[in-house]
């Protein structure tokens, strides 16, 4: 069905991988590993969506990346056709929205909803990760949103076990192709690390990342 209301299995599996994959961005090869298609096929749909504005494009490190375009206006219909999510709404303060009649309860259980709205979605090896122990912080980001600020790849919070952790990041490993650095902190060390304005800490809070797990607001 979709297929057809598009025209091209390669656009519906382009479509698929962007929005479920939200600040993500990916170089051709990658995609054409991915999505399992001819790179030809692959290049003319990027192509078609780069010039509708579908998604957007950026040169790091002599690669050219695409990800879905945020600003796009039809962005949260496609996003909930594809398995994505829709972008976080920016909602009036408390304060605003006490004058509405709503009381700041049911403020906090809307903002809480929308925050939630935002988690990317999960994939096998995200899954594989979370069962590795109690985790209350996952995060991609190094590699995975093209910005090293944080010098890792994979950040988490939590209470882990060591040896699911490593079969998690093997899994993980083995679907993207390549080596992974990843950090775990347990939640009295991110604490304390950011009470002291740790670097280490405070380069992960600024970097661009995508956030699948995140029980206890530990990102702001």
């Amino acid at each position: 069905m979709i297929e057809q209301l598009f025209g091209s299995k390669t656009r519906v599996k382009l479509l698929g991988l962007f929005y479920q994959n939200p600040g993500r961005a990916f170089y051709v090869r990658e995609i054409t590993r991915k999505i399992d298609e001819q790179i030809n096929s692959v290049r003319r749909e990027l192509a078609n969506l780069l010039s509708i504005g579908i998604i957007s494009s950026d040169t790091s490190n002599n690669k050219l990346y695409y990800e879905a375009n945020q600003n796009f206006e039809h962005y949260d219909a496609l996003a909930s056709m594809f398995g994505g999510v829709p972008l976080k709404k920016s909602s009036k303060k408390k304060t605003d929205t006490a004058k509405d009649g709503k009381t700041e309860d049911q403020v906090a259980s809307t903002d809480e909803a929308i925050e939630q709205a935002t988690k990317a979605p999960q994939d096998e090896s995200v899954a594989s990760l979370i069962k590795a122990g109690n985790v209350r912080l996952l995060v991609y980001t190094g590699q995975f949103t093209r910005d090293d600020l944080a010098g890792v790849d994979i950040f988490m919070v939590g209470d882990i076990n060591t040896s699911n952790l490593e079969n998690a990041i093997s899994l993980l490993e083995k679907s993207e192709k390549k080596s992974l650095r990843y950090s775990v902190l347990t939640p009295q060390e991110y604490m304390y690390r950011r009470q002291i304005n740790d670097r280490f800490v405070s380069n992960f809070l600024q970097s661009k990342k995508i956030v699948h797990v995140d029980k206890d607001n530990f990102i702001e």
